[in-house]
Parts: C-alpha cells; sequence; structure tokens
C-alpha cells in the first residue's frame, strides 16, 4: 500500500529537523507549567485506574514519556520519525521508544489505560483526524483516558485551519468540533483546558487540551 504524501513529507520534514527541535523542545517544555498541569491530570488519573500502559503518540525526543515516568507512570514512545526515536533511545535508555504510525499503532485492542498525543495530531489532515481519533479508541481500555494537546482554532464553524508550522505543515483544530469528532468513535470529554492566544508569543494561537474518556 502507497503510504499518503503527508506522512512520507512530516517524517522527513522531521528526521532532518530532529536536533534542533529536540534542543528547542528541551527548552521550552520545562518553562511551560500551564502545559504540565494537564499532563499531570492525566497522569493521576491512570494511576488510580491502576498500573496501566500508557502511549505516548508522537513521542519526538521523547521528553513527555520521560515526564510521564516521573510521575509514576508505565508509558512508552511511539513517533513516525526514525531519528526522533534513535534521539529518545539516546536520552532517555531506560524507557521504551518506537518506530510507527498514530494511525496504525501496533498495540492488541483495548490493552492501554491511556494513550497522550503531545501536539502530535497537528500534521494529521483534517480528513484524516476521525479515523486517527477511532484507532486511539481502538487501543484503549473501557474507562481510559485520551489526553489530546494542539493549536487551537477559535472558530466553531470549522474543524481546521492550516498553518506554517516550522517543521511541517501543520493544522490547528477547533476544540469543540474535535470534542463532538471524539464522542462519535466513543470518547466522551472529561475537562478541557484552553490557554488564552496572549499566552503564545510565536503565533498568537489559543492552546487546546482536550481530556476524554472511552466509555465502556
Amino acid at each position: 500500500m502507497t503510504e499518503p504524501d503527508y506522512l512520507t513529507a512530516t517524517r522527513t520534514a522531521y528526521d532532518t529537523n530532529a536536533a534542533r527541535y529536540a534542543e528547542f523542545i528541551g527548552e521550552h517544555f520545562p518553562a511551560n507549567p500551564v502545559h504540565r498541569v494537564m499532563i499531570s491530570f492525566f497522569a493521576e488519573l491512570v494511576r488510580a485506574a491502576g498500573d496501566g500502559l500508557v502511549a505516548d503518540v508522537g513521542c519526538g525526543p521523547g521528553h513527555v514519556t520521560a515526564y510521564l515516568r516521573s510521575l509514576g507512570v508505565t508509558a512508552f514512545g511511539i513517533d513516525l520519525s526514525p531519528e526522533m526515536i534513535a534521539l529518545a533511545r539516546d536520552a532517555h535508555p531506560e524507557l521504551r521508544f518506537e518506530v510507527g504510525l498514530m494511525g496504525a499503532l501496533d498495540v492488541e485492542d483495548a490493552s492501554l489505560a491511556g494513550v497522550l498525543a503531545n501536539y502530535s495530531i497537528i500534521h494529521t489532515p483534517p480528513e484524516r483526524l476521525p479515523e486517527t481519533l477511532a484507532e486511539f479508541h481502538r487501543v484503549l481500555a473501557p474507562g481510559g483516558h485520551l489526553l489530546l494537546s494542539f493549536q487551537g482554532y477559535d472558530d466553531p464553524a470549522e474543524l481546521a485551519e492550516a498553518f506554517d508550522h516550522t517543521v511541517s505543515l501543520a493544522y490547528r483544530y477547533s476544540p469543540d468540533r474535535v470534542a463532538e469528532l471524539l464522542l462519535k468513535v466513543g470518547l466522551a470529554e472529561v475537562a478541557r483546558l484552553i490557554v488564552a492566544p496572549g499566552e503564545d508569543p510565536q503565533r498568537g494561537f489559543p492552546q487546546a487540551h482536550l481530556l476524554a474518556r472511552r466509555t465502556a
């Protein structure tokens, strides 16, 4: 089967810019406490449900996977970029990282306590987003949690708007419309955090964090 062009382009872009991106995110993530609040909330819910496994989908250089582990969550990372996975393994040799696709996870049905997609759905074209969310639903156990983080689009009449991401073409998504898509695949919204546009000094986009749970 021929791979979609957007996957090839995204992989190539991140392979080419892996070291530079890892350096940037290594400075940006620790300086963003509001973002980490939602990850901590997600981790607490996962821990409360037992010692379940969490997939950090689109893990990049592994910074969030490592943060989840520091919060007591058994997490592993998946990314489409072999160069990113190599950096993640080098930086965090004690953790598990795999090359893979978020739309076709090499994970058994209903086997995960949590899925985290930290600014990784942004390279998924809008027409492909429903099938990606359905894949997240497939791998989550009933009661399992999904945390999506993405640049927000504040026009609920539209699902998405393309923007020029530094690395590769990306899309910012309407939180309301994404929540509707989640519900259609069996993932009910639990909570959301919207960071005001003025807090983004680079583009002035709102930042959205949606937490959902797979219904029984």
